[in-house]
C-alpha cells in the first residue's frame, strides 16, 4: 500500500477513535452509565461509569498514538480532511445508534 494512503488511513482512524472517546469519557466522568462494547448486550446495555472512563481513555490513547505516527496539519489538506471524515463518520454513526438505544428502539 502506498505510504500516502497508509498515512491517510491512520489519520482517518485517529479521528474516529478520538471522536468515539468523547461520549464514553463524558458519561463516565459524570458518573453516568452508558452503552459500551462491554455491556450486555454489547453496545445496547449499559456499562458502569468506570468502564466508560476506561474505554474512553483507551480510545483516546489509540487516537493519539495514530496521530503521533501520522501527524495532522490543521488546514485544507488531505490529512486534516481524512481525520475529519473519520470523526464525522464515527460521530454520525454513534449519534444515530445511541439515539435509538436511549429511546428504547435498539
Amino acid at each position: 500500500m502506498d505510504a500516502l494512503y497508509l498515512t491517510l488511513l491512520q489519520q482517518f482512524f485517529a479521528g474516529a477513535f478520538l471522536c468515539n472517546s468523547v461520549p464514553h469519557l463524558v458519561a463516565g466522568l459524570q458518573g453516568r452509565k452508558f452503552p459500551s462494547p462491554f455491556s450486555i448486550p454489547a453496545t445496547i446495555g449499559y456499562s458502569s461509569a468506570l468502564t466508560n472512563v476506561l474505554w474512553g481513555l483507551i480510545n483516546a490513547v489509540a487516537g493519539l498514538l495514530l496521530l503521533s505516527a501520522a501527524p495532522v496539519t490543521v488546514g485544507l489538506n488531505a490529512g486534516c480532511i481524512s481525520a475529519l471524515l473519520g470523526a464525522a463518520s464515527t460521530g454520525i454513526f454513534v449519534a444515530k445508534h445511541f439515539g435509538r438505544v436511549t429511546a428504547g428502539g435498539r
